[in-house]
């Protein structure tokens, strides 16, 4: 199998939760399937939620065309931790808000200088559209991290020829479903981890949209440096880095 990679990044990003408070709105510690599917979606010139008829039910162009793409997510921020910060800022278009003067001072919480390294399956039609378009440095819509206030950098994009699933792995470097992964006990290692901070990074993310009303579906992701005991699927080795695909 054929994989695509490329780095992504930026100074900040805002993966929005549906949930906010009187506040602030609050974002999602890593870039998601749903949000990647999106950003592709932009690159290709796919409609999206603001094309749908009001009343209407199904998923957005983006969605329907490229749900089916397999997709690695490597965190490359240091200890797996991305940096979050609140940032205020005013709205002042005039219909904002139906406050005096029409100004709305937003609350969001972004992320700061994210980095991920992006893995995709080049094993379907819409794949291989992808993967040509970021391969020629082609794009339709330009390309951002959750919203149009964050643009995307898209570098050291490559195509890796013939991939296998790998064994004899000792951990994995991208995020994985906690259900399928089980990591070692930290004692176990003490000499290997003598010098090397420990970290482990749990978050519910979105993995699908629900057709019926466009929200999301979720799955409890883990990211880890410890060893790994075991995964439920296939492995893959395509570079150095060692990923499962979402």
């Amino acid at each position: 199998m054929d994989i695509l990679k490329f780095s992504l990044g930026g100074r900040t990003a805002f993966f929005k939760k549906p949930e906010v408070n009187t506040y602030y709105s609050f974002t999602y510690g890593n870039i998601h399937k749903v949000a990647l599917l999106g950003m592709f979606g932009a690159i290709r010139g796919y409609k999206g939620y603001s094309s749908m008829e009001a009343k209407g039910t199904g998923y957005p162009e983006f969605y329907e065309k490229l749900k089916e793409l397999h997709l690695g997510i490597v965190p490359r921020n240091e200890n797996g931790f991305i940096r979050k910060k609140i940032q205020w800022f005013n709205n002042s278009v005039g219909y904002a808000s139906e406050e005096q003067g029409g100004n709305l001072i937003v609350k969001e919480q972004w992320l700061e200088n994210p980095s991920w390294d992006i893995y995709v399956a080049v094993d379907c039609e819409e794949a291989e559209k992808v993967a040509d378009d970021l391969l020629s440095h082609r794009c339709i819509y330009l390309p951002y991290l959750g919203k149009n206030d964050h643009p995307a950098d898209i570098t050291g994009v490559r195509s890796l020829k013939d991939c296998k699933d790998v064994s004899g792995f000792k951990k994995i470097d991208s995020l994985c479903l906690k259900e399928k992964v089980s990591h070692g006990d930290i004692t176990d290692f003490e000499e290997e981890y003598e010098d090397i901070p420990v970290f482990k990074y749990e978050e519910s993310l979105p993995v699908a949209l629900k057709q019926e009303t466009q929200m999301y579906q979720y799955c409890t992701f883990t990211h880890s440096n410890l060893p790994v005991e075991r995964y439920d699927g296939p492995v893959y080795q395509p570079d150095e880095e060692t990923i499962v695909f979402l």
